[in-house]
């Protein structure tokens, strides 16, 4: 015998109705057929999984183990299901892609245009820091991601992955139009000892890093006035003048009062690549993957 997903729902509906009777109501069962999933699962585990009483029903200790499981299995399941029902209905065969933002919304949505201009298919994008699109990729919830790290700092290096160079930038420092460095042709940044930074959330993060390895060299420890991935708010913050941020070209947002110096001692170069999965990969991956090759005069094959 094996666990099937019916008795993993019914577990899941007696944990949130309280009551055997109340699981059949929410799953549209009769009473029996509740307990008869409930036994079958408990004889196959040969563990008690519920417990009843005149109150209605709970879980047991390990009943509270395996449906926290169990959540997982179904909602995996589910898109699994979500997924077959696309391409049946319309003949479309879909892919995730996860993205970070200044890339995803500069360079991805004409890529995924000219994708479906070539084939039938539905691109879903997810919009992640580089850390958590690697981590849905190998968690296999992801097909494809483009991230970015250091050339200097390589982080996403795995067996499980192939990482594809699409685009190679130097860090400059980003400063409001108006401020005294925007019109210098270099920024030592040693005058920016006093300044406030705005950071990504991940401290983590490629940028985060580069800038600690800087400011280190420079002799002091950068002052964060935010933590912030919403490249509007790092722009608004930067085009008044209230702090700086570690950014490449290709990141800028131009409708904004802003502009990148680089800085006397090189902050180093932001790698931008195609990652995926070392399995089987889907056609329309390879596909999106060339494409943006094209988008990127110069870019590595």
């Amino acid at each position: 015998m094996v666990i099937q997903p019916q008795q993993l729902r019914v577990l899941v509906a007696v944990r949130d109705s309280g009551s055997l009777t109340r699981a059949a109501q929410s799953l549209g069962y009769g009473v029996p057929t509740i307990a008869h999933h409930l036994a079958s699962l408990e004889r196959h585990l040969r563990a008690q999984l519920v417990e009843r009483d005149r109150r209605g029903a709970r879980l047991t200790p390990l009943g509270a183990v395996l449906v926290s499981e169990a959540e997982d299995i179904l909602s995996r399941l589910e898109q699994a299901e979500r997924l077959v029902t696309t391409q049946r209905d319309l003949g479309l065969a879909t892919i995730r892609v996860g993205t970070f933002a200044s890339i995803g919304s500069q360079l991805l949505p004409r890529a995924i245009r000219r994708l479906r201009g070539a084939r039938r298919v539905q691109v879903e994008v997810v919009e992640a820091e580089p850390t958590d699109v690697v981590g849905q990729l190998l968690a296999g919830d992801l097909h494809a991601g483009l991230i970015y790290d250091s050339v200097e700092e390589p982080a996403f290096a795995s067996p499980d992955l192939t990482l594809t160079l699409l685009l190679e930038e130097d860090y400059r420092v980003l400063v409001a139009a108006e401020s005294e460095y925007a019109g210098h042709a270099e920024i030592d940044l040693a005058d920016l000892a006093d300044a406030d930074w705005i950071c990504s959330r991940d401290e983590n993060a490629a940028s985060d890093r580069v800038l600690r390895r800087a400011c280190h060299l420079a002799g002091f420890d950068p002052h964060i006035l935010m933590r912030t991935d919403d490249l509007n708010m790092i722009h608004g913050l930067v085009a008044e003048g209230l702090g700086c941020t570690l950014a490449t070209q290709a990141s800028v947002d131009t409708r904004f009062p802003v502009v990148t110096r680089p800085t006397v001692r090189g902050l180093g170069l932001r790698r931008t690549s195609f990652v995926h999965r070392n399995e089987a990969v889907p056609r329309a991956v390879t596909e999106l993957h060339q494409i943006l090759v094209g988008l990127l005069p110069g870019a590595p094959a």
